[in-house]
């Protein structure tokens, strides 16, 4: 187990760092926007690239941050009963989305994307004999390339497929005792959790 958890640190340390990284890409699009809605009001002058590099940035930003998100455990979930149970109970239910409903999802997801990747790319390997391709471009006047939009997509469930791996290795941990728990007493119930814990 000590390996795994090795591991785990390492995918945590990762996504920390991308999820942390990628939040100043917000801030490059608000100054982006502002900048190209000025020049549009003064000069009358605009490009479909800079509101297309304004979508990517956004999407970049939502899609590299998915799994450090999931580390620091904001992910949206509707917790009426969830965070009236015992921390352990809650342990056991979060294992078993991860095992079954998350990491299924992901790997269909890498499963449709990588092929979908890899025809906008041109790849050789995803396109039949014979097919002569250019790179996707956006039919917009004055757009960008598609696949790196694309390939943003793929990434970012990659991340989320090791997060998600990283998350399954330290739900296992906390629970044998091998580890503190890194998100003690979530819900609205977190102090009773915190005493029946105690007292088991």
């Amino acid at each position: 187990m000590g390996g795994l958890l090795a591991l785990s640190r390492l995918i945590d340390r990762m996504n920390e760092v991308i999820g942390k990284g990628v939040s100043w890409l917000i801030l490059l699009a608000v100054v982006i926007s502002a900048v190209n809605a000025t020049i549009r009001k003064i000069f009358n002058v605009s490009s479909n690239s800079w509101l297309e590099l304004q979508w990517y940035l956004y999407g970049a930003a939502f899609l590299l941050a998915a799994a450090y998100t999931l580390k620091q455990n904001e992910h949206i979930r509707i917790d009426i009963l969830y965070g009236a149970l015992s921390r352990r109970k809650q342990h056991w239910i979060d294992l078993f989305g991860h095992l079954f409903f998350l990491m299924p999802m992901v790997c269909l997801m890498l499963y449709l994307l990588v092929p979908y990747v890899g025809k906008s790319m041109c790849l050789s390997a995803f396109l039949p004999a014979g097919v002569v391709c250019t790179p996707e471009v956006s039919q917009n006047a004055g757009g960008l390339v598609i696949w790196p939009a694309k390939m943003l997509l793929l990434i970012g469930f990659v991340l989320l497929f090791l997060q998600g791996l990283s998350e399954i290795i330290k739900k296992i941990a906390v629970m044998r005792g091998l580890i503190e728990d890194p998100h003690p007493a979530t819900g609205h119930h977190g102090h009773d959790m915190i005493a029946e814990e105690e007292a088991l």
